[in-house]
């Protein structure tokens, strides 16, 4: 995990991208928005799609008519305005939890590893929600070996989550699953040393045009970009793995 350098890179959204459908081929569907567009994948670009995305195409949906909340669920949906059976869900996803305000949003962590806003569960309009890819960073994997047998190029992919912090407001963006480029990145300059969560600055990147709220193009490509190859995955850097 030697520091590799990178003076400049480019990025862009593939788009219009469709909406997709429970259990769509993801790869195959991103080859298809890149056909369309005459644009081809070129060896060492990173590919970075939003964890909606890979959930869809998963088939990760949840119908709240099938949650029933229990107590705590209760309680907390009363202080933090979120739907009983969101919380709900919240809870059967996560170890752990705590309100970064009195009202919230609620900080999980994810029993996965991961500490998340609301356990990274994504509201599916009023009747159901998405959660979390069941292993993001096999995901990943398979997303990244599926993009090279349709294009021939070798790529790395990043699966990336919009989240938020309890110290500030808005949201930003980190990685959940990676593959074909090291999760972590080892700087040295005036004999400092630094490891750096290089797939989050990589998602954090791609957020910039990744589709947020009303923006449709959940996947972007970062070109140019130095890394590390390796598919040792997001988990790697968690502090608490399952």
């Amino acid at each position: 995990m030697t520091a590799a350098p990178t003076s400049g890179f480019s990025a862009f959204a593939l788009e219009p991208f469709p909406e997709l459908q429970p259990g769509d081929d993801l790869a195959g569907t991103i080859t298809g928005v890149l056909n369309r567009t005459g644009t081809e994948l070129r060896d060492g670009d990173i590919v970075v799609v939003a964890s909606k995305a890979v959930s869809v195409a998963e088939k990760r949906y949840v119908d709240l008519a099938d949650v029933t909340p229990g107590p705590e669920a209760l309680a907390l949906s009363g202080k933090t305005g979120k739907p009983a059976e969101i919380v709900q869900l919240i809870l059967d996803s996560s170890i752990e939890h705590f309100l970064a305000t009195e009202k919230g949003p609620i900080i999980a962590r994810h029993t996965l590893g991961y500490q998340l806003t609301s356990a990274g569960i994504d509201r599916a309009g009023t009747e159901g929600a998405w959660l979390l890819p069941e292993d993001p960073d096999a995901s990943a994997r398979s997303l990244r070996d599926a993009l090279h047998t349709y294009s021939g190029a070798t790529v790395a992919v990043v699966i990336a989550d919009s989240d938020g912090r309890a110290d500030r407001r808005g949201a930003t963006v980190i990685s959940i699953g990676a593959a074909g480029v090291a999760p972590l990145r080892v700087t040295e300059h005036g004999g400092k040393r630094q490891e750096e969560t290089f797939t989050d600055l990589i998602a954090a990147a791609a957020g910039i045009i990744l589709g947020q709220r009303g923006r449709g193009a959940p996947v972007a490509v970062l070109r140019g970009i130095a890394y590390e190859t390796s598919d040792e995955g997001v988990a790697a850097m968690l502090h608490h793995r399952p």
